[in-house]
Order: structure tokens, then C-alpha cells, then sequence
């Protein structure tokens, strides 16, 4: 007899996530030097091989300023004193000078080559372990192509600021401070003249800095939903031909590249800005340094060696000085990749916890047992209903049920709760008496195979996607026993058999081909657990009864919940249960549900409402009949049922000959 429970509260499908978590980011509270220092970690393995390069740089920039004095030298010497071979001495200096900068400067950068390759390469990989850690709520807030802009153009512009600014801002600064000192010690108050443009300057850079960091954040962000845009316009190509809707999604990609640009362009206005500032106070300071150096040589108050090269010193300086704009701006723009590479690597992974007590009362059993399952989305406003409200359900070991709802009762969620792809918000599930929450995820999903409504397959061959769900040892006498259950004998007359390589999301495959791969990765490592959500549906007729007649037999070795939404796979299950209103409502054979409970004979004869829609009442133009509609779907689900049995029964058959 099917067992009806008490009449289940009303639940509401959960709320939409945000549209987007990082897209309403805004940059944190964390000075640019803070975030860069998060890097530490990951820079610290190759600290040694990067301070050798930043001491030869800084030896490089000490090798440049001694040029001024070699000038100095030869005009108050050789040139004074018309000496050809002096002149001729102070050139090969020069020479050797130059050939010595250049060498350690190229030194330099075949040391930092290989170890940022290294640090870069690290931080990708240690980025794409976290995203595989993540839990899908995570996966489900936050568009792919933000993720794809980190682990790409965020971990570009790192590679970039270790490479250069990093070491050009400490090389630039030693820089700037010895070539100081030496202007002082030649003359001071040449020097003090130089000196005059120090405090605008730095107060020029912090306004910047300021600014900066925000529009850099803001064209970051844009460059990840750009991206995201052309990744839904490139795997959803088949939609936008179909529908002719090139000219929208050209339009959209337009509109963001239209922002994105305004965005550079406001970056560039800043540079500007800063760059004029930064070589025009400067060049005034020099100018105002030559009049009073010449003034002093004409009174006879400094030579005109000291002359040549305090304002030989002032031009070597110049680099260093002019390039703190460009410098700051990769700094700033380093520091915002940092903070939006962390703000995923600071995101809380899959964690496996203790289990939770028993509840007083509660028997163990064997099998697959929900036990006051709760369950409401992680962003569902507060206060809202569970999606999932105390879901009681056993399935004895070796048992398959069939699981059936109306359109949004919950049904793919519960399926998900099995293999903890989302945490149940309250109760327990238990494979065998043993809480999931107990079992390590790696244990769990070995022990549960899933096939899902939408089969996903990546860009490998097809046995490889195939084995995917199976462990390490499994080859090719799996795989054919696999493929032999989901009728997927297709793969054999590929090109290249099953070696051949599906394409990205199996997309060079028929749907009804995805799905029976699926189910041949889901049935190949002989789980003992086995959820499948609507397994069958994108197959013909004929292809589903062949299919159902090779799974029965593994039905019959496992355990499994399946989602059905026709009596064709309902007839796959020894019991069938169904969801309404966030609990389960009822639960027994599917003659008996037929025959004994309204809302499945109306499913089941194809009349599925939303759930949202199935609690709304309604208010019939005639007075309800509930009888005949009842008796209608009894009669017309016996007839289908009894077809479906039918064309199972001779692909057994035909299997056997």
C-alpha cells in the first residue's frame, strides 16, 4: 500500500543568487604596499635568486652614476690640459663602463626569468586547486569568466610587476639617493636647487595613487564580465544562430566595450597627468640648476668639470625620476590583481566535518536514508522557507525509487545533497548507518555515482571521459562493459573509436549521445550508490528501452534514487516516491500511487505544473470532477506503462539472441 505522511507545508524555490559577486566589488581598505605583501608566500620559495638580481641592478644604476665622474675627471684633466692620451683613456673607461651596465643589467633579467615563470605558474595552480575545492555554491554566484580574467590577465600583470616594478622602484630609489648625494657633495647648493620639486612630487603621487588604484580595480572588473561575454557568446554560438540574435550579442559586447575603453581611457588621463607633472618639475629644477651652475663658473666659484658632471649626474637621474609614474600605475594595477586573486584563494573550501550526533530515536538501517533533511539555498533571504523541509525517505540496499515532483520541488537538490555538493541545512543522510558528514568526500564520492539531467563532458576522447568515473585501475574491459550498458556502441564506429576526442563539452556529439556517455561514467566503477536525475531523457524510444533493459541488471547490484519524469523510468524503480511541497508526500509502487494519490496520477499523465504555480488555487469554470480526471490517467498511464514494459521485455530479448 503506498503511505501517505502528513499533509507538507508550502515551500518556495529559492531566491536567485546575486547577479554577480565580484561584479559589486569595490576595492578594500588595504594600502597598495598591504595587498602586495600577500604575495610573500609565494615569492619567498625564489627570494634569494630575486635579491641577487635586485643587487645586481642597483650595482648596474651605481655603474651609470660613476660615468659623471669619469666626465668630470677628464674635463678638469685630459681636456684641460690638451692631453690626447688622457682623452683617449677616459674613453675607454666610458666604454667599459657602458659594456659593464649593460652586462649586469642583462644579468638581471636571465635571473628573473625562470623563477617568476615559476612563482606565475605556482599561483595558477594553486588558483585552479582552489576552484576545485570550492564548494558549487561558489561556482553558482560567481560568472566564469571572472574566474578566467584571474587566472589569466590578474596573474599577467603580477608576473609583470615582479619582473619590473618591483625591482625598479627599490633600484630607482638607491638610485635617486646616491645620485643625490653625489650632487651634494659636489656642489650643495646646486643640489638644494634640484631638490626643490621633492615635496610636490610626492604629494603629486599619492593623489594619484589614490585615484588610480580605483579605475584600475573598475577596468579589472570589466575585463572579467567582457570575458564572460564572449565565453557564453562562444559555447551558446548554436542559440544565437538559431535565434538570429548576432546583432544583440554584438550590441551587448559593444556596450561593454565601450565601458571597458572609457575605463582605459580614463587610466591614460591619469598617466598623462602625472607623467607631465613629473617631467616638467624636473626639467625646471634643471634649468634653474644651469643658470646658477654657469653663474659660478663664470665667477669662478665652480670648474667646469664639476659642472658637466654634476648636470651628467642630473640626466642620469632623469629615468629613474620620469619613470615613478608608470611604475606606481603597475604597482597599482599589480596590487588590484592581488586583491581580486585573493579574494578567491580567501574563500572558504569543502571542508570534510565530524559527524553530527545521532538523533534520539533514529535506527541506522542500511541503504540510503534521509532523515529530517533540510535544506535552503546559502543566499536565500533570510526568514524564507526551506526548499527542502524534513525529507524522511529510506531505500534498502539493493533498492531502486524513483524520485517525482512537480517542475521545482526540489528534486535535482536532493539528488545533490547525496554526494555533498551542497550542505544539508538540517537532518542527516546516511549510506549504510554511516552519516556523509563522517565520511571523507573523497571516500563519498567514491562510493556514489552521479548522473546528472544535463550531461557534461570535457575535451578528451571519449574513453577517457568515460572512465573518468571509475578509479585508477580501470581499462579497457571496464570501458566496453560500460559503453555496453548506456548502448553507447556509437563510440566503436567513431573516427578513431573510443580514442576519438569528443571537442569541448562533447558538442560534436547528438545530445542523446552526451547522455549516454554520462551514464557510462556514472554506472563504469560499479558504485554502490547510484543517483541519477532523469537519466534517459534526451533518448528515443527505442534507444531508452534498450538502455533500460541493461540497466535493470545494474539496478540490481546497487542502490539508487532516480528522477523520473516518465513511467518508463519510473517502471526502472522497485518503489517510487514523490516530493511535494519541500517533504515527501507519499511513497510506495507506481500502480499504487497511480491508483491511490491525485497529484502522481496527474504527473504522471503529463499535466506537470510548476510548484510554484501548483499551490496557487485555482478556481474552475465547472464544478471539479476528481474522479474521472484520476481514472482518465490511471487508464491512459496503464496503457503507457504496459507499452513501455512491452519494449523493454524485446530489447531483452534481443539482447539474449
Amino acid at each position: 500500500m503506498a503511505t501517505t505522511p502528513a499533509p507538507p507545508t508550502p515551500a518556495r524555490a529559492p531566491a536567485a543568487a546575486p547577479a554577480a559577486g565580484p561584479a559589486a566589488d569595490r576595492p578594500r581598505d588595504r594600502s597598495a604596499v598591504r595587498s602586495l605583501l600577500r604575495l610573500w608566500p609565494f615569492v619567498r620559495p625564489v627570494r634569494v635568486r630575486l635579491s641577487v638580481a635586485a643587487c645586481v641592478a642597483i650595482l648596474a644604476s651605481c655603474v651609470g652614476l660613476v660615468i659623471p665622474l669619469v666626465l668630470k675627471w677628464m674635463v678638469d684633466g685630459p681636456v684641460a690640459d690638451r692631453d690626447p692620451a688622457g682623452v683617449w683613456l677616459g674613453a675607454l673607461y666610458l666604454l667599459l663602463l657602458g659594456i659593464a651596465e649593460a652586462l649586469l643589467f642583462g644579468l638581471r633579467r636571465w635571473l628573473v626569468a625562470r623563477p617568476l615563470s615559476r612563482v606565475e605558474a605556482e599561483m595558477r595552480a594553486a588558483l585552479y586547486r582552489r576552484l576545485q575545492r570550492l564548494p558549487v555554491a561558489f561556482h553558482d554566484r560567481w560568472p566564469s569568466g571572472q574566474l578566467l580574467s584571474r587566472g589569466t590577465t590578474d596573474l599577467m600583470l603580477l608576473r609583470m610587476f615582479l619582473a619590473f616594478p618591483l625591482t625598479f622602484l627599490l633600484v630607482n630609489g638607491v638610485t635617486i639617493l646616491v645620485g643625490l648625494a653625489i650632487m651634494l657633495v659636489q656642489d650643495w647648493t646646486l643640489g638644494l636647487v634640484i631638490l626643490g620639486p621633492a615635496i610636490p612630487l610626492v604629494l603629486t603621487c599619492s593623489v594619484f595613487e589614490k585615484k588610480y588604484s580605483g579605475v584600475a580595480r573598475r577596468a579589472q572588473d570589466q575585463v572579467g564580465d567582457l570575458t564572460t561575454v564572449v565565453e557564453e557568446s562562444v559555447l551558446g554560438i548554436r542559440i544565437i544562430k538559431g535565434f538570429g540574435r548576432h546583432r544583440s550579442q554584438a550590441r551587448a559586447f559593444a556596450g561593454l566595450s565601450r565601458e571597458l575603453r572609457g575605463t582605459e581611457l580614463r587610466k591614460a588621463r591619469l598617466l598623462a597627468a602625472i607623467w607631465a607633472v613629473i617631467v616638467t618639475l624636473p626639467e625646471v629644477a634643471v634649468g634653474a640648476a644651469l643658470v646658477v651652475g654657469v653663474v659660478q663658473v663664470a665667477d669662478g666659484v665652480l670648474s667646469a668639470g664639476t659642472l658637466v658632471a654634476f648636470l651628467s649626474t642630473v640626466l642620469a637621474l632623469r629615468w629613474p625620476i620620469e619613470s615613478i609614474g608608470f611604475l606606481l600605475a603597475m604597482s597599482q594595477e599589480a596590487a588590484t590583481a592581488t586583491e581580486r586573486y585573493f579574494e578567491v584563494m580567501d574563500e572558504e573550501p569543502e571542508r570534510d566535518t565530524p559527524a553530527r550526533e545521532h538523533r534520539p530515536g533514529s535506527e541506522p538501517g542500511g541503504g540510503l536514508r534521509f532523515e529530517g533533511v533540510r535544506f535552503r539555498y546559502p543566499d536565500a533571504p533570510p526568514g524564507s522557507p526551506p526548499l527542502l523541509d524534513r525529507v524522511d525517505l529510506h531505500i534498502r540496499p539493493g533498492e531502486s525509487v524513483a524520485l517525482v515532483g512537480a517542475t521545482g520541488s526540489g528534486k535535482t537538490t536532493l539528488t545533490a545533497l547525496v554526494p555533498r555538493l551542497h550542505e544539508v541545512t538540517g537532518g542527516r543522510i546516511t549510506l549504510d548507518g554511516e552519516d556523509i558528514t563522517a565520511l571523507s568526500r573523497a571516500r563519498l564520492r567514491a562510493m556514489v555515482a552521479v548522473a546528472f539531467e544535463e550531461p557534461t563532458l570535457f575535451s578528451a576522447s571519449v574513453g577517457e571521459n568515460v572512465l573518468m568515473g571509475a578509479g585508477t585501475g580501470a581499462g579497457e574491459e571496464e570501458l566496453a562493459r560500460a559503453l555496453a550498458v548506456a548502448r553507447a556502441d556509437f563510440a566503436h564506429a567513431l573516427p578513431q573509436g573510443t580514442d576519438t576526442q569528443v571537442g569541448e563539452q562533447g558538442l560534436s556529439l547528438s545530445g542523446g549521445q552526451r547522455q549516454r556517455l554520462a551514464l557510462a561514467r556514472a554506472v563504469v566503477g560499479r558504485p554502490r550508490f547510484l543517483v541519477l536525475d532523469d537519466p534517459l531523457s534526451a533518448l528515443d524510444v527505442h534507444t531508452e528501452a534498450a538502455v533500460e533493459a541493461a540497466l535493470r541488471r545494474v539496478l540490481a547490484d546497487t542502490t539508487a534514487l532516480i528522477v523520473a519524469h516518465r513511467p518508463s523510468t519510473v517502471l526502472l524503480a522497485d518503489r517510487v516516491a514523490l516530493l511535494s511541497g519541500g517533504r515527501i508526500a507519499a511513497v510506495g509502487t507506481h500502480h499504487e500511487l497511480l491508483r491511490d494519490n491525485a497529484e502522481y496520477a496527474r504527473l504522471m499523465a503529463g499535466r506537470d505544473t510548476p510548484a510554484r504555480e501548483a499551490r496557487e488555487p485555482e478556481e474552475p469554470e465547472e464544478p471539479a470532477q476528481p474522479a474521472e480526471p484520476a481514472e482518465a490517467a490511471e487508464t491512459a498511464q496503464a496503457a503507457q506503462a504496459a507499452q513501455a514494459a512491452q519494449a523493454a521485455q524485446a530489447a531483452e530479448e534481443d539482447e539474449g539472441r
